[in-house]
This record gives structure tokens, sequence and C-alpha cells, in this order.
């Protein structure tokens, strides 16, 4: 009688694919760790009753920090966008100078809020590169979070998903640095 689940991108897909009569019941079906198949969240949603929650989210700054919810996709949809910030969660997409970008342009997702971790343990190289000043708090130890990560503002304000700027790869959820 499970109502909830989540599941990493890569899981849900096999789990569409392979057993989509598992998640026969489910409520709730919470996606995440890397870019969700929209023709998966197409094929799942033909259960009664489903909402599929596309959960993003760095390791930085918990597990979730943005969702989307939809209990159907229209055709156009071509992604699943990641959605608009939890509670106590602030985004922003910033072109390189760290301005805001108009929307529908692509910049560099940065993340700040209760739920931004302090740094990396025994690295302060790499938290002073990442963890960055937040230049539109008054909080002068506010920081941000540069996740890497190139989204782009729909006009209707959620946050899609274009890519990485650099070479990080996700391999079932996982965060690989290849260089």
């Amino acid at each position: 009688k499970v109502t909830t689940v989540w599941l990493t991108a890569g899981l849900f897909t096999l789990m569409v694919d392979h057993h989509k009569e598992y998640l026969a019941g489910v409520r709730q079906l919470l996606v995440g760790g890397d870019v969700v198949s929209v023709p998966h969240v197409r094929k799942a949603l033909e259960l009664e009753g489903l909402t599929i929650i596309n959960g993003y989210g760095p390791t930085e700054n918990t597990t979730f920090t943005c969702c989307h919810p939809v209990t159907e996709l229209p055709e156009t949809i071509s992604s699943f966008p990641i959605g608009r910030p939890i509670k106590n969660t602030t985004v922003y997409v910033l072109d390189s100078k760290m301005q805001p970008v108009p929307i529908g342009v692509t910049g560099e997702l940065y993340i700040g809020g209760d739920g931004l971790a302090t740094g990396y343990l025994n690295r302060p190289d790499l938290t002073e590169e990442r963890f960055v000043p937040n230049p539109f708090s008054i909080d002068p130890q506010a920081r941000l979070y540069r996740t890497g990560d190139l989204v782009r503002y729909l006009p209707d304000g959620l946050i899609e998903f274009i890519g990485r700027i650099d070479n990080q790869v996700k391999v079932r959820g996982f965060r690989i640095e290849l260089s």
C-alpha cells in the first residue's frame, strides 16, 4: 500500500519500461538525480491518480531545491521542467558576470537559502570557487552555490534544465567529474 515513491531518473525509466504495473496505487512519484525522460513521464501518467514530481537539487542544497509536480504533460512539452524553488530557497539564473538573464535566455543556476551547505570539508579552494557571495542579499554572510547547470526561465516562470557548463556527467544519479 505504498503511496509515495522516490526514484532516480534511471530507475524510473527502467520501472516504466519493464514494471510499470508495480507503480499502480502510487499517488506521488518523485523523480530526480538526472534528466527525466518526457516519454517515460507520459507513459507513467497513464496510471490513474498519479502525480509525478521532478525533484531537482544538488547535494550542496538539500536533496530537492526545485520541484515540479504534473498530472499530465502537454504534447508541446519536449523537456520536463525542474520547476520552482521550494520554500526558504532562492534561485537565480545568471550570466557569466553574475547578472540576471531575461526569460528564455540560458544562464547558470545559482542557489541560496536555508538549505545551503557552508562548503566542502577540507576543500577551502573548491568552497571558495563554488560558494560565492550573494550579490542580491543585504546579509554580507549570504552565499550562493554555483551549480554549473545551464537553465532558463520559461514564460510561465518554470525553470528548464538545458545542460552543463563543464564536463560533469551523471551515472545512475551520481555526479562524475570526467577530469
